[in-house]
């Protein structure tokens, strides 16, 4: 697949099959994924591919437990975000739902860790550290794109980074980052809808739209 079409059809995918994915095909795209830069070259990456039907129900467990907690939060957010009832809003929501509920069934998940610990400061060094993990994360989300796969990056899981750990196996000076559940889509993949980009970009200074009347492709 051109990497264009992958990119403008990538979407969050959340219900997908419980039917096995190959090691092979899986193995492939988490080495495309590592072939994202990161900081100094350091490569500073781990991948966690869980299968383990009790691992696999540990993580649910806890994505669960952070929907439960924060779903509220979330909910309130989103509504200031794009309006009390809409129709995207409430599509959103019932797959987030139906992921939680299907979570243990979910054939692989995939956790991006980074080697250390991320510190809390300074800002820099909080950024410099996800800099070095994210671009990876997206090569797989692209990949699996590619692919057929549905895939979806999530953060419920790893609202307590010691219960994850403690979950995977993982030992304290590597740090979860993100969760990618992966598995054949229930659904289609199609053409993603997106704001305009002139009005979202900026010329020079915040809020010079000097874009907006630029048609784009």
């Amino acid at each position: 697949m051109p990497l264009e079409e992958a990119m403008r059809t990538q979407r969050a995918i959340r219900r997908v099959r419980s039917d096995p994915v190959d090691d092979a095909l899986l193995l492939h795209i988490l080495e495309l994924a590592m072939k994202a830069p990161t900081g100094s070259n350091a490569q500073n990456w781990e991948f966690i591919v869980v299968k383990d039907r009790e691992v696999v129900a540990k993580l649910g467990r806890l994505n669960r437990r952070a929907l439960k907690v924060g779903g509220g939060i979330y909910k309130r957010i989103a509504s200031r975000r794009m309006g009390e009832g809409n129709d995207q809003m409430l599509r959103i929501e019932k797959a987030v739902q139906w992921q939680a509920e299907h979570f243990d069934e979910i054939p692989v998940v995939v956790v991006a860790c980074l080697k250390g610990v991320i510190p809390a400061w300074p800002p820099i060094a909080v950024t410099s550290s996800y800099g070095s993990i994210y671009p990876a994360v997206q090569n797989l989300l692209l990949a699996a794109r590619a692919a057929g796969l549905g895939a979806a990056l999530i953060t419920l899981p790893l609202w307590s980074r010691l219960l994850a750990r403690r979950a995977l196996g993982m030992p304290w000076n590597v740090t979860p980052c993100a969760v990618i559940p992966i598995g054949w889509p229930k659904g289609k993949y199609g053409p993603t809808t997106r704001r305009p980009v002139g009005e979202m970009v900026s010329l020079d200074r915040y809020g010079n739209r000097a874009f907006r009347d630029v048609a784009s492709d």
